[in-house]
């Protein structure tokens, strides 16, 4: 895909019900230009995939989407098979709907847990923490080497963009003057979604989820999307008066990557990992 195609791609996960970010495309983009596939009918975009490569081992794989009235023709397997090709040597992970779970098995994904979107409101009155500070006072090289355990291989060009969105707020926490935890929330085309939500402990990562639901407009829809398998996640999430609206099954093809789950208490985004 060209830069604008990948905006095409972002505009049918709306229209599928993803609620993707405003600025999600530029972000997506400058992880991997190579990494968005489109397939036409002549000159008509019918099917699009992400296939995106992060470092040298790993892959992510998303925005798998075929035009309605062209489904159900084999165009989605073509792109899906090319995709894959693409990423031959890779573990390749991907966050697909429940309900797709089987057929992903078919092509030699595993699922490693479920995620699930829990909705809430913004707004409310953001702790008092000096620590709280946001994400640009931190150097860069320390955010990306506390995000590392986080992720299966290097995402710098990604979070550069990613922490830096128009109409976002990037927060870190810290203890005795390091990175203790960091979380972004994002506009997207309904309310914002917070994500990713890392931290040391369920005490940092509520205090960080506090700060950035208060950037938020009071009584706007916000999103976290929690590892299911993570129950410090979901009690936070419960206990923010947030309800399940959409889950997601995590699966790996190759060995799935060994990640500290209990300090993951949101999502980046189901589209890249």
């Amino acid at each position: 895909m060209t830069r604008r195609e990948a905006g095409l791609a972002i505009d049918w996960a709306a229209a599928e019900g993803w609620n993707p970010g405003l600025y999600d495309a530029e972000c997506f983009y400058a992880a991997d230009p190579d990494g968005f596939l489109v397939g036409s009918l002549g000159d008509e975009p019918i099917a699009t995939i992400s296939v995106v490569k992060y470092g040298a081992s790993f892959a992510f794989l998303g925005l798998y989407i075929v035009k309605p009235g062209h489904r159900g023709k084999g165009y989605g397997l073509r792109i899906w098979k090319a995709g894959l090709a693409s990423l031959s040597g890779r573990v390749i992970g991907l966050d697909g709907v429940v309900s797709q779970q089987d057929n992903y098995k078919k092509s030699g994904f595993a699922l490693a847990y479920k995620s699930v979107r829990y909705q809430g409101t913004g707004g409310g009155q953001p702790p008092a923490d000096p620590d709280i500070v946001r994400l640009s006072a931190v150097p860069f090289a320390e955010l990306c080497a506390y995000d590392k355990p986080f992720f299966p291989d290097e995402r710098e060009q990604f979070l550069k963009c990613w922490i830096a969105q128009p109409q976002s707020e990037a927060l870190g926490i810290l203890r005795d003057g390091k990175l203790a935890g960091y979380g972004v929330l994002r506009v997207c085309r309904s309310g914002y979604k917070i994500g990713p939500l890392f931290a040391d402990s369920p005490g940092l990562a509520e205090k960080l989820f506090l700060a950035l639901k208060a950037r938020a407009p009071e009584g706007a829809p916000v999103f976290l999307d929690t590892p299911a398998v993570n129950p410090e996640a979901v009690g936070l999430a419960k206990r923010c008066k947030m309800s399940a609206v959409f889950e997601t099954a995590r699966m790996y093809s190759g060995t799935a990557p060994v990640l500290p789950l209990s300090r993951l208490f949101g999502v980046t985004t189901f589209e890249l990992g």
